[in-house]
């Protein structure tokens, strides 16, 4: 049996193991356009590689997976989280659970990963091929009239394409034609915000707060950094990825609403300051912060409130109670558009799952060379915390396990 993988990313690399070891016979090759592998796991999480999550706070995989959370709950019974942090710290991979469930290499290096990979790939004889169009390798080539593996004298039994974050646009039209393709869009990226006053406490971080998109059933939690443009942080990174489609067709001009308070009962909000009043009616407002806000951000909604730094707790009365509760619980503000940074390169959209098998994603009408899909060239993405490299993962075991079990029971694919 050859087969081709595609893309050498995380779910090229991981896939090509795991079959090399289902199938020790299999000659497996690795396809890469780019002159470097594994390039999102050299620079995923500031160079650490978060490579899964522990998933201790996840009750439903629909919360960290806006799209394929059905396909993963179903994938996650052949390998999930804990099967690869296994995984990892077998092939000489020590991890670290943060406090925030994310984990990480225990060398906090990216590399530690990738080494994995890479001298698991020789031990294995996988073979890696970098710099080459795996496309017109495969297939052949469009622009001179070759259009599928018949036409072309394709050599290998099995295709896998695992293209990664440039979606469906990756794939040669021909194929294209074939597929039904959600249209891909950015996911997990910042907002812009017009808002100078806002923006100059560019560092400031709010730890828990909330994020919403008003008129809709998007909501998120986590701490929220203030940035020169605009906001930042996990709870922004997490309601852009579940509101990705709808920011999109609102041309990323949308209304935000902010929770600094962490504190979803307003009324409890509004207890707390009036706990505040009783307690100490005579020190200034400015000298108590309810919530454990950050000393300029309590500053800059006291000044957006009109209220003046001096002024006595006793003296805010209940017009500015009210403003104070609203400000703390639903401040809100204008998404000018979203964040351009190079490191927000998670898009949703992609080959849709309607055309592959839910159980090992094989493309479900008949190709020759048989054609698999794995990895962020599904529709499938996660929020910020390991979730996609944890959805690469699992898909890429499945697709393997799906071709060594359908190998093995024809002999041929």
């Amino acid at each position: 049996m050859r087969v081709a993988i595609i893309g050498g990313g995380a779910a090229g690399f991981f896939l090509a193991i795991q079959l090399k070891t289902m199938q020790p016979d299999a000659e497996i090759c690795i396809l890469e356009r780019q002159h470097r592998v594994l390039a999102k796991v050299e620079i995923s999480g500031g160079g650490r590689c978060n490579c899964t999550n522990s998933f201790a706070e996840v009750t439903d995989l629909a919360q960290v997976y806006p799209r394929g959370a059905r396909l993963l709950k179903r994938l996650f019974r052949q390998f999930d989280h804990h099967d690869m942090m296994g995984w990892l710290e077998e092939h000489g991979v020590p991890l670290v659970v943060q406090e925030d469930q994310c984990v990480f290499p225990e060398a906090q290096d990216s590399h530690a990963i990738i080494d994995c990979f890479l001298r698991e790939c020789r031990r294995l004889g996988v073979k890696i091929r970098t710099g080459v169009d795996g496309f017109a390798e495969v297939f052949g080539n469009e622009d001179k009239g070759e259009r599928n593996g018949k036409e072309c004298g394709c050599a290998y039994d099995v295709v896998v394409i695992t293209t990664g974050g440039m979606k469906g646009a990756s794939l040669p039209a021909w194929l294209r034609e074939q597929l039904t393709i959600e249209p891909p869009l950015p996911s997990l990226f910042t907002f812009k915000i017009n808002d100078p006053e806002l923006c100059a406490l560019m560092g400031t971080v709010v730890e828990n707060a909330s994020a919403s998109i008003p008129g809709t059933k998007w909501r998120t939690q986590g701490p929220l950094l203030i940035t020169h443009w605009g906001m930042s942080g996990p709870s922004i990174l997490k309601l852009s990825s579940h509101a990705a489609r709808h920011l999109a067709e609102c041309n990323y001009r949308s209304p935000l609403s902010v929770n600094w308070t962490g504190e979803g009962n307003t009324e409890r909000v509004r207890e707390t300051l009036l706990g505040i009043i009783a307690d100490y009616p005579q020190r200034q407002v400015q000298s108590i912060r309810p919530f454990d806000l950050p000393r300029r951000l309590w500053e800059y909604i006291l000044a957006k409130m009109s209220l003046h730094a001096d002024a006595r707790w006793a003296e805010l009365g209940k017009k500015n109670l009210n403003k104070l509760t609203e400000l703390l619980t639903n401040d809100t503000y204008q998404i000018a558009a979203r964040g351009t940074n190079k490191e927000e390169f998670v898009t949703c959209g992609g080959v849709s799952l309607k055309c592959v098998d839910s159980n090992t994603l094989k493309l479900k009408a008949s190709t020759r060379p048989a054609l698999f899909f794995a990895g962020e060239v599904l529709d499938v993405d996660g929020v910020t915390g390991g979730f996609n490299f944890q959805a690469a993962w699992t898909t890429a075991y499945a697709v393997a396990k799906g071709i060594a079990n359908e190998y093995d029971s024809t002999n041929e694919l």
